[in-house]
């Protein structure tokens, strides 16, 4: 798999960051902080390549990985309640130990960035993944995603291992999705989930990924 995206760096102190984008804006997505929980809508081609991303996280354990989309236009009829807002989303190594609360300062600094193609595992690898659920619920394992919320930005921190198990929804998604509605006309939405019941959330709230071919224009 071939993902395009800009490589960026910013100063911060005696530190040099690197963070990486997208290099073509994802249109067609949007995170919604629903209070009690997130809600991902995605489309095809943003679930495909934001699934590429999360293996670029977990491969890239110095970087944060900027997912830009808290201005992008909403899936038809899901943006209509009052208390919900949209978010940017970073993905990041828990090693990096970054502190969200200097992030504002550092997306301020980030220039166009330098154009790279890096070549992922491809999607259908995600399959072969053999998670050890009854591990994952012991005490002190620490492949779990933890989540911090700044400056209209969710922060997921996790391992490398994490990261490449839980790829596969969003790879899923972008598999089944568009299969799944024209012939479920009565149930049309196609969604998976990072639960609070699969071990894969620490300190965390549950991130449903929803398939949506409907968007608002």
């Amino acid at each position: 798999m071939k993902l395009p995206v800009t490589i960026h760096e910013a100063q911060l102190g005696s530190a040099r960051l690197k963070v990486i984008r997208p290099a073509e804006p994802l249109v067609n997505a949007v995170l919604i902080d629903r209070d009690r929980h997130l809600d991902s809508y995605l489309d095809q081609d943003a679930a495909q390549r934001v699934g590429g991303l999360w293996k670029l996280a977990a491969s890239s354990p110095r970087s944060l990985v900027h997912l830009p989309m808290r201005k992008n236009r909403g899936p038809s009829g899901e943006l209509t309640e009052s208390n919900t807002r949209q978010l940017d989303l970073v993905l990041l190594h828990h090693s990096l130990q970054f502190a969200p609360s200097r992030w504002k300062e550092v997306r301020g600094r980030l220039g166009p960035g330098r154009p790279q193609t890096v070549t992922l595992p491809g999607p259908e690898q995600a399959d072969e993944v053999v998670m050890d659920h009854e591990a994952r619920h012991y005490q002190e394992n620490r492949d779990r995603f933890h989540q911090h919320l700044h400056a209209e930005t969710l922060f997921m921190t996790g391992s490398a291992k994490v990261f490449r198990d839980t790829a596969r929804h969003f790879f899923d998604v972008a598999r089944n999705g568009p299969g799944h509605v024209p012939v479920h006309p009565s149930h049309p939405r196609f969604c998976t989930a990072l639960h609070s019941d699969d071990g894969t959330l620490g300190s965390a709230r549950e991130l449903h990924i929803e398939y949506c071919d409907q968007w608002d224009s």
